[in-house]
């Protein structure tokens, strides 16, 4: 991960300095694609190099990966794409200076890679079908680019075979659309910021230097006042008073905007503070007057540094707190395999016990998988096409501008998968590990990669089930659990955000976001107190109210790629108690309702009825309980958005206004998959509205029965935050669960052994 961030801020400080110039094209022919993919499990020793697209085989001592055809794009293939795309700039559209954003791979038709693995498009096709590796698959890449003089922006969709590349289509984006922001460009903004002789000026009113300075760099939310044609991020400023230090525990009083083309710091704000009952210090929450002076404006005077260190690194908390000392109590835990793990990996497909599925990854949702399938005895029983989170929103509840427009998208706007951690053996995963490395394009358009982006590994599941007859001589069984985990890190910037897609013996998966991290901060004044939109986590520091909120995308295939969607609430008969229908007046029933059309499948959770959704296949039929085939969504962290219905919140981010989405595939793939649009920073700006967003589709009121259909599932949490979650907070946990209901025609887990754990011994045992 430092090496890989080393290159990112060399090449951040080339864009800071207009070193965009093209470089001189290089022959763009594809070699034989090889990708490195490493392996602590299965004998590999940690490495084990594989063809993206070759064939079964040994090259080199070293086993070569099966191709599929939906493996991410291969360094090889991201470098022949660069080479190409930048002969194109320069020789047909001009473009000598340029940013490339993104180089993703485009799926091919589902259909089609269906018909090439072999997978079941129907019911009638479970058992009967066989790869088809004749059917051609065209490998396709979309790139984004940025023109680094005019900041205009291209999307450029290319195809890819062993002896070129091709260029298909190149299309400008409209005036005002900005892709997303890519990592050069946060690390740029901070360099920017630092060398700006105003912030200079504002950081020594406060006793800091320059250097003392950090910014992290935020997408620009909303705010007009700037118009829809610059490219513009705002920072959050703190104060760094030694290395490594907690920055955040040293938040600054004002925020500068940066325009990342021009390079140059084009505005700064400073928000209102809060005077008792709530009222702010400049009478009014509207964005400031842009042509007035902007302290004058929130008035209040500058608010001091918070300098109190509060350290999270064991030798700093040893440094400022002699009497610190990290615990002793706590004995190993080894996590161990004597006969190597379960699972097996040829390349990206993934296989384990009775589960089938391929992993993936690219530069805006990071980790994600394709085309899940179960072993139902021998029959290949697909369940879900492609699963991943497709978008996140975070609102925060001060209304003090420009406290308001502090709402990142962190994945369409930043590109979360570019975010990724490289994982290390033994500390973020344990037990026998495999690592699969993320494979993305820097800005430069050369290839980059993220070592062990994605672990995976098995875990203790706890109890799957057991029962005792409790009769004399009555017989007990009990049977362990197991999981299998595939996961990623990433930091945005403060906040920490694994991604966990679990896998069950009992047919359920479940996927789980973990947060971690540091609160973002603000300064209070001395006095002031963070009111009823923040809690005060240290002395003048304040951790402001905000939410997480995730847009799951289930793309499903239960049984065929055509589906439907079912909500079920649980109600109290009608029956009065007394009367002959429901004499004891205990009757209640569970109600289901088919959702037909996009607009009624817009659909909140609803406690009361313990409302949940599944996922039916319409065409079968359960032999005993008569019922279709499902899988029920379980989603127990549903908060609403609290945001007003026509905030900027909701407007930018329209899935977050409800728990339920669900549209037809066929409106999606024409636009995009990603619930908020393709292209998210700085949407919505000068009145304007999403022309590309779930909520756009939804109101097409398409047909979503026994059809192909994506489901957009809202969930998160709402953060109040506590002292304890200071200087760092411990991990939070949010779920969906994916649970079958008549998938199968009884417990699936009846055939998992019983294993006593030969290891496992008595503590604190004397003489027995």
């Amino acid at each position: 991960m430092e090496s890989a961030l080393n290159e990112l801020k060399a090449k951040a400080a080339a864009y800071v300095n207009g070193q965009d110039t093209i470089a001189a094209p290089s022959e763009h022919k594809l070699p034989a694609a090889q990708i490195d993919g490493a392996h602590a499990a299965n004998g590999t020793n940690g490495h084990a190099k594989g063809s993206a697209h070759g064939t079964n085989g040994k090259t080199n001592g070293h086993t070569v990966a099966t191709a599929h055809p939906l493996d991410q794009l291969s360094t090889d293939e991201l470098t022949s794409i660069g080479d190409k795309v930048r002969e194109h700039l320069m020789q047909s559209l001009g473009i000598k200076a340029y940013r490339f954003i993104s180089n993703t791979l485009v799926d091919p038709p589902k259909k089609d890679v269906l018909k090439y693995l072999g997978i079941a498009t129907n019911p009638e096709e479970l058992g009967k079908v066989e790869p088809d590796q004749a059917v051609k698959l065209a490998r396709r890449a979309k790139v984004i680019i940025l023109d680094a003089l005019t900041g205009s922006a291209y999307t450029i969709l290319v195809t890819i075979d062993r002896a070129n590349v091709t260029i298909d289509k190149v299309d400008k984006l409209a005036k005002g659309v900005q892709p997303s922001i890519c990592p050069e460009e946060l690390l740029a903004c901070e360099d920017i910021i630092k060398a700006d002789p105003q912030v200079c000026k504002l950081a020594r009113e406060l006793g800091l230097e320059p250097e003392q300075l950090a910014a992290d760099g935020w997408s620009i939310g909303m705010d007009d006042r700037f118009g829809s044609g610059r490219r513009i991020q705002q920072a959050l400023m703190y104060a760094r008073l030694q290395p490594d230090d907690n920055l955040y525990a040293h938040p600054l009083d004002f925020v500068p905007v940066v325009d990342v083309i021009a390079g140059k710091v084009i505005h700064i704000d400073f928000p209102a503070t809060k005077k008792p009952g709530e009222k702010l210090s400049r009478g009014s929450s509207a964005p400031h007057d842009i042509n007035a002076d902007q302290l004058a404006e929130s008035g209040r005077e500058r608010v001091p540094v918070p300098r109190q260190p509060y350290e999270y690194l064991p030798d700093l908390l040893a440094e400022h707190d002699p009497t610190f000392k990290l615990r002793t109590d706590l004995k190993l835990l080894h996590i161990t395999q004597p006969e190597g793990a379960s699972f097996t990996l040829d390349g990206h497909h993934l296989k384990w016990s009775t589960w089938d599925l391929h992993v993936g990854f690219n530069a805006r949702e990071g980790l994600y998988l394709n085309m899940i399938q179960y072993d139902d005895h021998g029959v290949k029983r697909p369940i879900i096409a492609r699963l991943s989170n497709s978008e996140l929103v975070v609102p925060y509840a001060s209304e003090a501008f420009p406290h308001s427009r502090k709402f990142a998208l962190d994945i369409g706007e930043y590109l979360i998968g570019t975010l990724t951690n490289s994982l290390e053996l033994g500390c973020d995963c344990l037990g026998e590990i495999a690592y699969l490395d993320g494979l993305l394009t820097s800005h430069d358009g050369s290839a980059m990669k993220i070592k062990n982006a994605i672990c995976i590994h098995e875990e203790d599941g706890g109890v799957l089930w057991k029962h005792t007859d409790y009769r004399q001589d009555g017989k007990t069984h009990a049977v362990r659990s197991r999981k299998l985990v595939i996961s990623s890190f990433a930091t945005v910037a403060n906040y920490e955000y694994g991604f966990f897609y679990e896998f069950h013996l009992d047919g359920t998966i479940k996927v789980e976001v973990k947060l971690t991290g540091i609160l973002n901060t603000w300064s209070l004044a001395e006095g002031e107190d963070a009111g009823l939109t923040g809690t005060q986590v240290a002395p003048r520091v304040v951790g402001q109210h905000h939410q997480h909120l995730f847009s799951l995308r289930i793309e499903p295939m239960l049984d065929g790629v055509n589906n439907t969607v079912v909500e079920t609430n649980v109600v109290s008969a009608e029956g009065e108690v007394g009367s002959a229908e429901n004499y004891a007046g205990n009757r209640f029933e569970a109600r289901k309702t088919v959702l037909k059309t996009a607009k009624a499948a817009i659909r909140d959770p609803d406690p009361a009825t313990s409302r949940y959704w599944s996922i039916v296949q319409p065409s079968e039929k359960h032999y005993s309980s008569g019922h279709s085939p499902a899988y029920k969504i379980m989603a127990p962290y549903q908060p609403p958005l609290y945001c007003k219905p026509g905030s900027w919140v909701a407007r930018r981010a329209p899935f977050a206004k409800h728990g339920l989405w669900v549209v037809p595939t066929s409106t999606t793939a024409a636009t995009s998959i990603y619930p908020a649009g393709e292209h998210v920073p700085q949407s919505c700006q000068d009145g304007g509205e999403l022309e590309d967003s779930v909520q756009v589709w939804a109101d097409r009121d398409e047909n979503i029965e026994n059809t192909d259909i994506a489901l957009y599932l809202t969930f998160g949490t709402t953060h109040i935050p506590r002292p304890e979650d200071f200087p760092v907070m411990p991990t939070e946990h949010l779920s969906v669960t994916l649970k079958p209901v008549g998938f199968f025609k009884q417990n699936p887990a009846l055939d998992v052994p019983a294993v006593r754990d030969s290891k496992s011994k008595l503590a604190h045992c004397n003489g027995c």
